[in-house]
């Protein structure tokens, strides 16, 4: 049991090595979560974690003292209450049908060519149906990260990215709340409560989300003096965040609720400016977690190699492919930004492979297989997004490009 000086000093190291090689990769254009993962593949506990940091596996398996797990979750949910405020729900709606569209193709397709490549290896069900459900999810944080970089995040195709990233996790969040219970055996009824719950409340707050806030947010300021408009920001955020694992689904989708509710406000400004430093120091936190888990000694094995060479190729198929076809009303060039916007998987994905490793319900080689699928697909698709987006006016939300061929939409009324 580390004491609290002991927890501090990792604390420190772990956020030190994560902004190190995040600096260091800047320099050659890796993204930041690439460099923090590869921070916590390095300080874990199958490299350098025993020397540094005191982490060793114990019969050959490793589990995260609850501290980490506690601070790694933390910055996941700052992560999402972030990128909730990156997205205006209004734009979201605006683009709902071509957005739905995508996300539909976007998880079917890549769900079964997981769960059919790992049942065709004669694997469990249950590890069979967890790929499937970490290649559904697409990374709403790192997809965003780029496009901003990009200069884009405000036009139609970022908006209809974005708006099925968010469909497609939370999907892969109800998926991952009903496979979570095989290790109980098969509840239909179960199954089916917690899916009805976690629509339920999504769609609650999406509705009913923005005038609640209003009214709180008014009571707050007769009787708060200052400003109160940031510590009631993070109240509300946790708040959601908890209410989500209650009913069942993960906490970061209630994170994003609440940053995608807040983003309607004009109070928005003032938050993400305060924000920016809390997550500049606790989403590091969350990658290098997500990175220690990951036992390197399973990558000397040839057929896992292998198996995530096969992993990764069909990944970045099913969602370049299919959420191509999902948005083919944009015409070809914009259903190609799309569908490569949507590559990504990251913290999702992670998440629930994590889970799966939590529970026993997935080996290590499929849970290494996971992170190098993710970290391809998310260090590929800024290149190639960088490319697509190249010497185009893109079309901002509900307006119209300056100029563009007449083989391409000139509004986003076509949604």
């Amino acid at each position: 049991m580390e004491n609290s000086i002991q927890i501090l000093l990792l604390i420190f190291i772990m956020f030190t090595a994560a902004k190190v090689f995040a600096t260091v990769g800047e320099r050659f254009r890796i993204p930041a979560v690439i460099s923090e993962i590869a921070a916590g593949i390095l300080l874990g506990p199958y490299l350098l974690g025993p020397f540094l940091l005191g982490f060793a596996p114990v019969e050959g398996r490793w589990l995260p003292p609850e501290w980490l797990v506690a601070l790694a979750q933390l910055g996941a949910i700052v992560l999402l209450f972030n990128v909730g405020l990156e997205v205006k729900l209004t734009d979201l709606l605006r683009v709902g049908w071509t957005a739905l569209l995508v996300a539909i193709v976007g998880v079917v397709i890549p769900f079964f060519l997981g769960y059919g490549l790992l049942t065709l290896m004669e694997r469990s069900q249950t590890e069979a149906v967890f790929m499937g459900a970490a290649m559904v999810a697409t990374s709403v944080g790192i997809t965003a990260r780029v496009l901003q970089d990009l200069g884009v995040l405000k036009t139609v195709v970022a908006t209809v990215i974005l708006g099925a990233a968010v469909i497609d996790d939370i999907l892969a969040m109800i998926m991952l709340a009903v496979v979570s219970g095989l290790s109980e055996g098969i509840d239909y009824i179960q199954m089916g409560t917690v899916a009805g719950l976690a629509i339920g409340f999504t769609l609650f707050i999406l509705v009913v989300g923005g005038r609640v806030i209003r009214g709180v947010t008014r009571g707050v300021q007769r009787f708060v003096p200052g400003n109160p408009y940031f510590p009631l920001a993070m109240i509300i955020c946790l708040g959601l965040a908890v209410a989500a694992d209650k009913i069942g689904i993960a906490a970061i989708i209630g994170a994003f609720l609440a940053g995608l509710v807040y983003t309607e406000e004009e109070l928005a400004g003032g938050l993400k400016e305060k924000i920016s430093a809390l997550y500049e120091f606790l989403v590091p936190f969350f990658f290098v977690a997500m990175g220690m888990q990951m036992d390197v000694r399973v990558l000397g094995q040839r057929n896992v190699l292998l198996l995530a060479a096969v992993v990764t190729v069909l990944a970045i198929l099913g969602k370049l492919v299919g959420c191509s076809l999902g948005a083919y009303r944009l015409g070809w060039r914009p259903a190609m930004q799309v569908g490569m916007g949507m590559v990504p998987r990251g913290e999702v994905g992670i998440i629930v492979a994590s889970i799966g490793l939590g529970l026993n319900l997935i080996s290590q080689e499929t849970y290494a297989v996971v992170i190098i699928m993710v970290l391809v697909t998310t260090l590929m698709a800024p290149p190639f997004l960088k490319v697509l987006f190249a010497r185009e006016n893109a079309i901002p939300v509900g307006g119209k490009a300056e100029t563009s061929p007449p083989s391409k939409p000139s509004s986003p009324d076509l949604l």
